[in-house]
């Protein structure tokens, strides 16, 4: 159709071919299978020029616009294609936007301000693909196998801590069994479900604990503040409490069942020509190993 409109414009199979970068037998067979495939007439040929029929005209002044308006479309995309714009959607939980992704990103935002960047917060492993995210954050012992990851932040822990006056009143616990006797802050995944604490000592194999309590939050900084109350016991990322940890308005119980793992990785599916602003993105993200 594309070659027609050109033909047609021109007036000129010559003319024609040279816009499309094509031999001029070539086009007149495309343009001939064109006619016997729709079983009309498109072009009156004569020696010296070419011109659409009635039934060409018609076809020429409906599918022009449609063609024009495809041909802006790969332009556009063709100019998006070395300039880093664009809207960029990200599933990760509040404590890995909040403690990793805007402080990294402050720079990047701020160099970039064609490059819109959508946080959705999310305590579950959804599916990126089917909810249509470009990238995901989660710690690096829950990838997808069949993903793109890219290491973004240091090893972490999780642990669990009580505020000094929780435990004036309650003994600590020093088994994860102990904990089924206290009152502990749960948290409520994404899925429905309640978070199962996960806890391991070097050496030993891991224990899934099914804590119980009167509060439950659907996220992290809830949990860290009901304990900081002194309200119970929570179970929350070390960094997100560090602070607090060393003005010893929280106390950690349990430390040597708390592991260290992988940090926070960027994850994705894999793309064959990623936009310059994701490109972008990835790099300003990627996780730096400090020097000895």
């Amino acid at each position: 159709m594309m070659a027609f409109v050109e033909v047609a414009r021109e007036r000129s199979f010559t003319k024609a071919a040279g816009k499309l970068g094509v031999s001029q037998s070539a086009l007149s067979q495309t343009m001939k299978k064109l006619e016997e495939r729709l079983g009309v007439q498109l072009l009156v040929r004569t020696t010296r020029n070419v011109a659409p029929t009635g039934i060409g005209e018609r076809l020429l002044y409906k599918i022009s616009p449609f063609l024009e308006g495809i041909e802006n479309e790969l332009a556009a995309v063709n100019e998006l294609r070395d300039k880093p714009a664009g809207t960029i959607r990200i599933s990760a939980s509040d404590h890995a936007i909040n403690e990793l992704l805007l402080p990294k990103l402050a720079d990047f935002i701020r160099e970039y301000p064609d490059i819109n960047l959508e946080f959705i917060t999310d305590y579950g492993l959804i599916d990126i693909i089917s909810q249509r995210f470009d990238a995901g954050v989660r710690y690096g012992e829950y990838l997808a196998k069949d993903m793109i990851a890219v290491r973004i932040g240091p090893d972490a822990r999780m642990v669990a801590m009580g505020s000094p006056a929780y435990f004036k009143n309650h003994t600590r616990p020093l088994t994860p069994e102990d904990l089924r006797s206290h009152k502990c802050i749960t948290l409520r995944q994404s899925s429905g479900r309640i978070y199962a604490w996960e806890l391991q000592r070097a050496g030993e194999a891991e224990i899934k604990v099914q804590v119980e309590g009167q509060l439950t939050f659907n996220n992290v900084y809830s949990c860290m503040n009901a304990a900081l109350a002194g309200l119970g016991i929570a179970f929350v990322p070390e960094d997100l409490a560090e602070q607090l940890l060393k003005d010893g308005k929280l106390e950690i119980v349990l430390d040597d069942w708390s592991l260290p793992f992988p940090g926070f990785y960027l994850y994705y599916p894999s793309i064959t020509q990623p936009s310059p602003a994701f490109s972008l993105l990835v790099e300003a993200l990627r996780y730096q190993w400090k020097q000895g």
